[in-house]
């Protein structure tokens, strides 16, 4: 691969990547490592006609496959809040007290929602990118989802709420 295709690269997905690591690791000084591990493997392939999509997902396959790596091999530094994370990693997009929550969910859950709601993948491109079905990516979506209405106080499903004919949506009771 030339300079120019790996700075071209890291000028249209090193944010991409930054973020993904930072938010598998929690930590900035593994995610910037990662970062850097990622474009230098890139630099080291064979220089191919590569798509922006193909290229994207390989980027996104390898960090999450030096980020497990650096989770087997390293021991874990302390976490550090999205408060204390540069302007990059964050979504600029959403509100700081909803990532502050997903910040807080298991890795998996995290990696999930950051994949379908920061990058935009579907259910079943991650399942690509993670090597596991579509079923459970959407299992831990779901699950995500549920964690972070109890982390952000949502309202509860219990509650009836009345439809414009009286009639009401929610659960019935038994009578």
């Amino acid at each position: 691969m030339t300079e120019a295709q790996l700075s071209n690269a890291m000028d249209a997905y090193g944010s991409t990547v930054y973020r993904l690591a930072l938010t598998r690791m929690q930590n900035i000084a593994d995610a910037e490592d990662v970062y850097q591990e990622v474009f230098l493997r890139l630099w080291k392939q064979a220089a191919e006609d590569w798509d922006g999509d193909r290229a994207k997902a390989w980027l996104i396959r390898t960090t999450l496959n030096r980020c497990a790596d650096l989770h087997r091999f390293r021991l874990r530094r302390p976490v550090l809040s999205f408060a204390e994370i540069p302007d990059l990693a964050q979504p600029e997009d959403e509100s700081r007290e909803l990532w502050e929550a997903v910040s807080r969910l298991p890795e998996k859950a995290r990696t999930a929602v950051h994949l379908y709601y920061a990058e935009g993948y579907s259910a079943e491109e991650i399942s690509q990118l993670m090597h596991i079905p579509a079923a459970t990516v959407r299992t831990r979506l779901h699950r995500a989802r549920k964690q972070l209405k109890e982390l952000l106080g949502g309202i509860d499903d219990e509650t009836c709420v009345s439809r414009s004919d009286g009639t009401n949506f929610g659960p019935r009771r038994a009578e």
